[in-house]
């Protein structure tokens, strides 16, 4: 069921909530050494950027270097965590140590798509983690809708020649490719001086 998730304030992670994370950080045959206490400061570093919507930069020095913890951020956004622990949090058999935590994973999912792209976008709409996403969903564009009008366009204009179309069918075309676009952010209506 889509919805926002409730807000939780940043706290260390707890042994439990370490306990339940730590099997998504493992990777099955992934080289490299095991990451034990150090990835769980720098998994609380991420998690309190996260939550608190601060830079890198002002990252409170009890949690390491900004650009190592950074760094480990993109990689295991590039290595799909977020993205697990998103489809992960939609399971019936999630963990109630993960779904108290749901809101923290939603914000670093959420500083995460500029990474994961259209396709975290994507996944965060459809499985309703409305927290996941940069915006609202209507602003958002709706890659199954364009898809789905864009061929119904093709359709209709090759029909075009053969027979004419209702009044109005091309004007409710339009309006429903622009929908499916995503509304604008800004109208001229509220757009600054």
């Amino acid at each position: 069921m889509p919805h926002f998730t409730p807000r939780r304030a940043w706290a260390p992670l707890g042994d439990t909530e370490w306990a339940v994370l730590a099997p998504f950080l493992r990777r099955e045959g992934s080289a490299g050494r095991p990451l034990g206490d150090a990835g769980r400061s720098r998994l609380d570093a991420m998690l309190w950027i996260a939550v608190s919507g601060q830079p890198w930069h002002a990252l409170p020095e009890q949690f390491g270097k900004p650009d190592t913890v950074s760094r480990h951020f993109r990689r295991l956004a590039h290595a799909g965590l977020w993205s697990r622990l998103l489809v992960a949090l939609t399971l019936p058999q999630c963990p109630p140590a993960l779904r108290g935590i749901e809101y923290w994973l939603c914000r670093a999912a959420r500083r995460a798509m500029r990474l994961l792209r259209m396709g975290g976008l994507m996944l965060a709409r459809r499985l309703g983690l409305y927290s996941a996403l940069p915006m609202l969903p209507c602003y958002m564009p709706n890659r199954d809708l364009s898809e789905a009008l864009h061929r119904f366009q093709a359709r209709l204009l090759d029909r075009l020649f053969s027979d004419p179309p209702s009044p109005g069918t091309l004007t409710r075309l339009g309006r429903l490719l622009a929908y499916a676009g995503g509304r604008r952010v800004w109208s001229k209506k509220f757009a600054p001086p």
